[in-house]
């Protein structure tokens, strides 16, 4: 778990550093000092300005702002929902040591009602499982089988409803900085249509719109690999429910279907 969150809080630098580099590098390129074939220091008034990330962000106007925001919103969201998604399945939440514990003991003693009533008093998904599997005790171990197929089906699915907001984020984030660099574009092609054509300028502007298809890739590369990683360790804790729970309740392979 820790190397995971250490994964995370990395995944979380990129954006900035795409950026920081970006800055510092476009910020030294306009400190160099320029010269002329003679020697003579070349004048640099001319030299663009606005390679800050504020510049950066600020430079497409309104409709680059608001993308901007957007797209630190889904930063901050897909952050949010990593964070939700390995609370959500920590095996010690879904699969409680002390209710395994507890409903194998009463399964050892026969008392089926004592591992229900132990069940009905826990909120994890095992002991939503093992009820499923307990209800139909008296319909025989296919039924019971089934039922907690079909139980484990259910919470995978529960599961993966607050998993997906994360392949939702991944998948939001890149077109939010396509859209952010069309709009680069076509302000940087309106310029030139006004103005003329400055290579530096020219330059200058079209950097700042691919910032945005960078910090959009910068959110979904990591966003998809969290979710595909948790949605595998979600899977593999309910397969894992399953078997205990089979193997719980194991005594019941002889129990026959009573006809009234």
């Amino acid at each position: 778990m820790k190397k995971m969150m250490m994964a995370l809080a990395v995944s979380a630098l990129m954006f900035g550093a795409v950026f920081t580099a970006g800055s510092v590098c476009a910020q030294e390129a306009d400190t160099g000092a320029l010269v002329t074939q003679d020697g003579k220091a070349a004048d640099t008034k001319a030299a663009p300005k606005g390679t800050s990330f504020f510049d950066v962000v600020m430079g497409g106007g309104i409709v680059g702002f608001i993308l901007w925001m957007a797209l630190f919103s889904s930063g901050g969201f897909a952050i949010y929902f990593i964070i939700d998604g390995y609370i959500l399945v920590r095996p010690k939440k879904i699969m409680p040591e002390a209710l395994i514990a507890q409903v194998k003991e009463a399964m050892d003693q026969g008392d089926v009602m004592k591992a229900i009533e132990i069940c009905d008093g826990d909120p994890s998904s095992m002991a939503k499982i093992l009820k499923a599997g307990f209800a139909h005790v008296e319909e025989g171990f296919d039924v019971i089988d089934e039922a907690i197929s079909a139980a484990g089906d259910l919470e995978i699915e529960h599961m993966m409803q607050r998993l997906n907001w994360i392949s939702i984020c991944s998948s939001l984030a890149p077109m939010l900085g396509l859209l952010g660099t069309v709009q680069g574009m076509i302000l940087t092609f309106a310029s030139i249509a006004l103005t003329g054509v400055e290579i530096s300028s020219l330059s200058l502007t079209i950097s700042q719109a691919l910032y945005t298809t960078a910090g959009g890739l910068c959110i979904a590369i990591p966003s998809v690999t969290f979710f595909y990683a948790l949605r595998n360790s979600a899977n593999r804790l309910v397969l894992r429910m399953q078997v205990v729970t089979a193997d719980l309740i194991k005594n019941l392979r002889n129990v026959e279907v009573v006809e009234g």
